[in-house]
Order: C-alpha cells, then sequence, then structure tokens
C-alpha cells in the first residue's frame, strides 16, 4: 500500500518534472524566465478566489482559478510594458509582486471563516504531493503528452521563434500567437504544478533544467530532452527521497525522510545544475580552466622556445648553454604556467639541462624554435609593413596573436620576404627572417 503510494506520487511528480523541463527550456531560450515565477505567483489569488466562489478543494476548479489569474498576469505584463514606458522586467517584478501580495491577502481572508483551516490552501506555497491523488497524476500525464507532442510537432517553428523570431515574423509566421501559446503552455504546467511543488518553488522546475542542460549542448532539441531528464529525475529523486521508504537505509534517506518534497525537488535540481556548471566537458568551469590553463601553457612554451632561440642565435649552428633564468625573466606569464612550460619543454625532449641552472636547445627544440620565432617575426613584419606600428613597439602586439596566425597570410608574408632577400635559412632549415627590432640580451 505504502510502495503504490509512493510510486503514484513519484510517477506525478517525474511526469511533471519532465513537461516542466521541456516548456520552462523554451521559455528561458524564448528570454521569458521571469515570466514562470510570475505565473506561480500569480496563482495564488485565483487558488483563493476559486476557493471563495465554489467552497471546494477541487484541483481542477482550484486550477481553473490559478489559470484565470496567471493569464490575467501576463496580460498585465503586456499592457503595462505596450502602453506605458515601465521595462518588461520592472512590469514582471511589478505584477508578480502585486498578484502574490493579492493572494496573501486572500489567503489570509480564508483562514479566518470558519473551515478555512481546514482547506489548506497554505499549502500551496510550498506545495503538498502527499495530498496528490491517482486522477491528478492522469491530469498531469494528459498534460505531459500533449504538450510534449505540440512541442515535437512544432519543433522547427519554436527553434525559430526562439533564436530569430524576427526572421519568422519575415516569413509570415504568427509570432504574437505563437508568443501567447508558448506562455499559455507555461501556465498550465505552472498550474498543474502547484500541487507539487507550490507557488514559490515552481519557478525552479521551470527554469533550473533548461540551464543546467545548456551547459551540455548548444542543439535545441538535445537541450530539451536533456532538461525534461533533469527535470523528471530532479522531481522523483525530490519524492523518494522525502517518501518513507524510499531512500530508507541510505544515510541521505535517514536525513531527509519527511522533510517537505517540494523543496527536495528544487535542491535535488540545484545539485544538477552545480554539476553541470562544474563538469560538464565544453561548456563547465573545470574545463574551461582547463583549457585556458592548456592555451597559457601554449603560449609560454612557445615564448620560451623563442627566446632560447634569440639568446642563442648569434652562434647558431652551434647550440650553446643558455641561463634558463634570464629568459624566463623575459616572460610575463605566471610562475605556474613558466614552470609548466619548462615542463612541456623537458617532456616534448625540446631543451636538455646542461649545467646547473642552464638549458640548451636539443635538435627536435631547435628546428621547433626555428618556426615559433619564424611566425612571430612574419607577424611582426606584416604589422611594420601593413598597420604602420613602429618596429620598436611591434614586439607585444606579436607576442598576443602569432599563435593565431593564419597558414596563407603566413605562406604570402614569406614571399615578400624571400623576393626581397630577407629570408636566410637558418640552420634548423627553417627560413627565419631577421628581427625588425633590436631583440635584448637575457637578464
Amino acid at each position: 500500500m505504502l510502495a503504490s503510494f509512493v510510486a503514484k506520487i513519484t510517477l506525478g511528480a517525474a511526469l511533471l518534472g519532465g513537461v516542466a523541463g521541456v516548456v520552462g527550456g523554451l521559455a528561458v531560450l524564448r528570454k521569458r524566465s521571469l515570466m514562470g515565477d510570475v505565473l506561480s505567483h500569480a496563482a495564488l489569488p485565483g487558488i483563493c478566489i476559486a476557493y471563495l466562489v465554489f467552497n471546494s478543494r477541487s484541483l481542477p476548479l482550484l486550477s481553473l482559478g490559478a489559470l484565470s489569474t496567471g493569464l490575467l498576469a501576463a496580460a498585465a505584463i503586456a499592457l503595462v510594458t505596450r502602453w506605458t514606458r515601465t521595462r518588461e522586467d520592472a512590469a514582471m517584478a511589478l505584477t508578480l509582486s502585486t498578484f502574490f501580495g493579492a493572494g496573501v491577502v486572500l489567503l489570509t481572508v480564508v483562514q479566518q471563516q470558519a473551515r478555512g483551516n481546514q482547506a489548506g490552501l497554505a499549502s500551496y506555497l510550498f506545495g503538498e504531493i502527499a495530498a496528490l491523488r491517482s486522477q491528478d497524476v492522469v491530469l498531469i500525464g494528459v498534460v505531459a503528452a500533449v504538450l510534449l507532442v505540440v512541442v515535437t510537432l512544432l519543433h522547427k517553428e519554436l527553434k525559430t521563434l526562439c533564436f530569430d523570431d524576427e526572421f519568422a515574423r519575415s516569413q509570415g509566421w504568427p509570432t504574437l500567437a505563437m508568443d501567447i501559446g508558448m506562455m499559455a503552455a507555461v501556465a498550465v504546467v505552472t498550474v498543474v504544478g502547484l500541487p507539487v511543488c507550490g507557488v514559490v518553488l515552481m519557478a525552479a522546475m521551470l527554469i533550473m533544467p533548461c540551464v543546467a542542460a545548456r551547459y551540455w549542448s548548444n542543439r535545441l532539441g538535445v537541450v530539451l530532452s536533456a532538461s525534461g531528464v533533469i527535470g523528471a529525475a530532479s522531481a522523483a529523486c525530490g519524492v523518494l527521497a522525502a517518501a518513507p521508504g524510499g531512500l530508507a537505509g541510505t544515510p541521505l534517506g535517514r536525513f531527509t525522510q519527511g522533510m517537505p518534497p517540494g523543496p527536495l525537488i528544487v535542491v535535488a535540481g540545484g545539485l544538477v545544475f552545480a554539476a553541470s556548471a562544474l563538469l560538464a566537458p565544453e561548456q563547465g568551469l573545470l574545463g574551461r580552466a582547463r583549457r585556458t590553463l592548456g592555451m597559457r601553457v601554449h603560449m609560454a612554451h612557445d615564448h620560451l622556445l623563442r627566446l632560447m632561440f634569440e639568446a642563442g642565435e648569434p652562434a647558431l649552428p652551434a647550440r650553446e648553454p643558455i641561463a634558463l633564468a634570464g629568459v624566463l625573466g623575459r616572460m610575463s606569464a605566471t610562475p605556474v604556467t613558466k614552470y609548466l612550460a619548462r615542463l612541456r619543454a623537458i617532456w616534448q625532449g625540446q631543451i636538455e639541462r646542461t649545467g646547473p641552472a642552464e638549458y640548451a636547445l636539443t635538435s627536435k627544440g631547435l628546428a621547433a624554435a626555428a618556426r615559433v620565432t619564424r611566425a612571430h617575426r612574419l607577424w611582426e613584419q606584416f604589422l611594420v609593413e601593413h598597420a604602420d606600428i613602429a618596429a620598436d613597439h611591434v614586439h607585444r602586439s606579436a607576442d598576443d596573436i602569432e599563435h593565431v596566425l593564419p597558414a596563407h597570410l603566413v605562406d604570402e608574408l614569406e614571399r615578400e620576404l624571400h623576393y626581397a632577400g630577407r629570408l636566410p635559412l637558418a640552420a634548423s632549415g627553417v627560413a627565419v627572417p631577421q628581427s625588425p627590432h633590436v631583440i635584448p640580451p637575457p637578464r
């Protein structure tokens, strides 16, 4: 009996989380993230009015009231934005506060009635999923199925509306009607989800899954699918963590058992978001930090080879030992980056220790250093001749962009230098032009 009850509310929460993730994802991509928050808060006065009028806790009747005031709030935002000088974000904040304040006032009126405390409308603030009945789960399932079919059939149109509404308008598509339809879908999901998360937390179920999914992909279909999966998984985990017997026997279950499921659903979604923001390979913080450090080490490695090449250039083809401290002293990288660049050069067999503080380029390192120096000086040459930068000021500019010098531009600069007789062959066999400025000696 208990297991079937937990399974029922878990199914209902998962269905709601899945469809909220998909529909809310469209609102987030359409830059209407706050609309879900507005609709959920604006639903509270509708719930209270429906109870006062019908004197019933029937979910369809309360949902109808919530939907009415939610749509009224959306219309109020549109009117205030269109007919006054109020910005859209300010209009949303104004509407949210006004409707939620009215809802709290009406909730107080309900609780002051004879049977007000038995109405249990206060549970709509944070949700009361334990009161979810079988017919409510069926209603959530039907709403989820209809909305997911509509989103699938209108995938191309919704994609255009989210990312290029001007193009959609130029094609003669009814963008206003599509916008209203999208917001109506958000309103329906919000109203259906109120018994699960309540008006305060429902916005998190709409926004959080898509924000987490955006870290994993840039493709609309993948983002919406991942958003739905994250929303469903977060909702199911939150319910199981709170339900008796859900995660019983685990340390987490002993800590969370008996807590309200709505906040636990939001906490689960927040944990998924934090993990996505940290661990996503392309856009996660760790991945970006790894790529940034790799690029800095790559640039520092190139600078190290070039500076060692220039320090030993007068003695070429002999490869004389060079004091590494003097070379590192001319680099502007951090000590950690310099250390990693030196390790990389040693690991790749490009430099070798010849004394207590001296290193020399190997034959492999000399060839690599000649290529790096050639790219640097070609770029310096380009800046001097085509960007009118003085020769004694060109070094820093070349340092910033030499690593992205395109191949066709390198070939063009080499031809110009070859015709001018300014492209001698280095000892490594790589043509290295002369520097347009005086190279300072290592410190």
